[in-house]
């Protein structure tokens, strides 16, 4: 299927066409389960979280609006759908191993404890411009598409956030860390 912008796929799969929504899961996916895992803090439980935004948006497609907004509108669904899913099985909102793999890829266990520590003490909104941008590999353009927000705004929450773990690891005794 060629590129199709996302109003013409959210239109075409509100009349029923499936293709369409299997190519808006497509396109989206990865970003929702990202923002899954920076709220539950488990890559397993961040996929229930995706897969059943996803069920609710094939349900309720009819009732957007705004058909070129489907990115923020799944990510609203699935940011629920998380915190659900952490409320009921009482899971800690921090981060688990698989976060810190590509974080910590070569640093050990010490380093992907400290890197786990720290993503868990940023707010909700910059874990997930940091699982968005760093292991989703999304653009602030896409970033912007999937969160509502300014690329320059994506941009700020970004630099915050690094800003934030290098100084909770120079605090861990990591010394300087580049941001």
């Amino acid at each position: 299927m060629e590129h199709r912008p996302d109003r013409l796929l959210v239109e075409l799969a509100a009349q029923g066409d499936g293709e369409s929504f299997t190519e808006l899961c497509r396109r989206y996916y990865g970003p929702m389960v990202a923002i899954g895992h920076a709220i539950l803090g488990d890559r397993h439980l961040a996929e229930d979280a995706a897969q059943e935004a996803f069920a609710k948006a094939a349900v309720h497609l009819p009732r957007l609006r705004q058909s070129d907004q489907f990115g923020r509108w799944v990510a609203a669904i699935c940011r629920n759908e998380a915190r659900d899913l952490a409320r009921t099985r009482r899971q800690p909102q921090t981060v688990d191993e698989t976060a810190t793999e590509n974080a910590a890829s070569s640093g050990g266990d010490e380093t992907g404890e400290a890197v786990k520590a720290a993503l868990s003490q940023l707010s909700p909104e910059a874990r997930e411009v940091v699982f968005l941008r760093f292991y989703d590999g999304l653009s602030y353009e896409q970033i912007s598409a999937v969160l509502g927000i300014s690329e320059q705004a994506v941009n700020g929450r970004l630099r915050r956030a690094k800003k934030r773990l290098a100084e909770d690891l120079r605090r861990q005794g990591f010394g300087e860390v580049a941001v």
